[in-house]
């Protein structure tokens, strides 16, 4: 057993590369893709290399020598092409923040192995189950902004479509086999409801890092500006913030305030580079610190209580459900439908059937058993 040797991928770099290959693709009945994103290495990270594959070739195409990418957008709304992912949600939020794409017709294999209860769905695990191939996964913290990329770096990025028709082949062969090809498809759909808002810095988020591990007013107070100097930092640098200093760091300093650079120095997980080039601002933030009142907390909308009582019931007639079927409970219906569900409190399966993502496998599987709990709940609550 060992790292295959593939067929080269064809790299396209250009637009009129990618129009001529949207063209070719136009005419397949599936094609397989990934990308490859430099959160790891930026603060803002982006779709550095979208691969592409379909039963016969690999492609990779590369969105930053790229002057418009809306071909690829164009052929990703084709219904009649069937696009295969492994783990799809991330690669559809990228590329709908970077390239405002939608999709239509997906097929998710890592979401098709959990339907199965599979227990090993990470796309390395099931190459080596399907197909005896192994995956190196040196590459998984690459760098995929830099340019030239690695020879290396572009066959591990190719590996990742290469297999997925096969594997696609082989799953959809065992849903068929087992009942559960419909049930399937409607989970697929659920990728349509991802919420791809773009996630801006938040002000307040330090309260989700200090509020765990009970710190005090003051100690809140400490943590506030160095959350604020670690990102403002982060943004001149272009790295992600835990790689100015780690969360762990940041209440280590929250704590114990340090009072000059020596202090700043002698901290194991504080890099010297940026003690250099900002132990000055970071003194500067302890400083406003020692003088500001401690934060308010942020004030939190909060559902009506009728409503989370719903969703409790709810929540826990579909972790039953999955514990009965050996499946994960998101398969069952994701929060986003319990939610829903409970907000609108169908009382009839016409009703029921009217929500976003309840599809007809679903209504026929669960309807009766969740108008039940809308009923238990009204009951009780009369």
């Amino acid at each position: 057993m060992s790292v295959p040797k593939l067929p080269a991928a064809i790299y396209i770099d250009n637009t009129n590369d990618l129009r001529t290959l949207v063209q070719r693709l136009s005419q397949e009945t599936l094609i397989a893709l990934d990308t490859e994103s430099n959160s790891m290495h930026a603060y803002r990270g982006r779709v550095c290399l979208v691969q592409l594959s379909t039963r016969q070739q690999d492609y990779i195409i590369d969105p930053l020598a790229i002057d418009d990418m809306q071909p690829l957008g164009d052929l990703l709304l084709n219904p009649a092409i069937e696009k295969i992912f492994h783990a799809a949600e991330y690669d559809l939020i990228c590329m709908q923040r970077d390239f405002d794409f939608g999709i239509a017709n997906v097929f998710d294999t890592m979401l098709a192995a959990r339907v199965l209860g599979i227990p090993s769905v990470g796309l390395g695990d099931m190459l080596h189950e399907f197909f005896d191939v192994t995956v190196d996964k040196r590459h998984q913290l690459d760098d995929w902004g830099q340019r030239p990329l690695p020879q290396d770096s572009l066959i591990y990025a190719q590996m990742d479509t290469h297999y997925l028709p096969r594997l696609r082949d082989a799953l959809e062969e065992r849903l068929i086999k087992t009942g559960h090809l419909e049930e399937a498809q409607e989970v697929f759909r659920d990728l349509m409801l991802i919420d791809v808002e773009e996630k801006a810095f938040d002000p307040d988020g330090y309260w989700k890092i200090g509020r765990p591990r009970a710190l005090n007013r003051r100690e809140m107070t400490f943590l506030k500006e160095l959350y604020l100097v670690r990102d403002a930092i982060a943004q001149e640098e272009d790295v992600p913030p835990y790689k100015v200093f780690t969360n762990k760091t940041m209440i280590y300093m929250a704590q114990r305030p340090p009072a000059n650079l020596t202090d700043l120095f002698n901290l194991r997980d504080l890099s010297g580079y940026y003690v250099r080039e900002y132990g000055s601002d970071i003194l500067e933030a302890i400083e406003r610190a020692q003088d500001n009142k401690p934060p308010r907390p942020p004030r939190v909308e909060r559902r009506k209580p009728i409503i989370v009582e719903r969703y409790s019931a709810l929540h826990a007639w579909r972790k039953e459900t999955a514990e009965q079927r050996a499946i994960d409970s998101s398969l069952v219906l994701p929060k986003q439908i319990l939610w829903t569900i409970a907000e609108e409190m169908p009382l009839n399966m016409n009703a029921l059937s009217a929500i976003n993502g309840m599809g007809e496998w679903r209504l026929n599987q669960y309807g009766e058993a969740i108008l039940d709990v809308i009923h238990q709940m009204n009951g009780s609550s009369s």
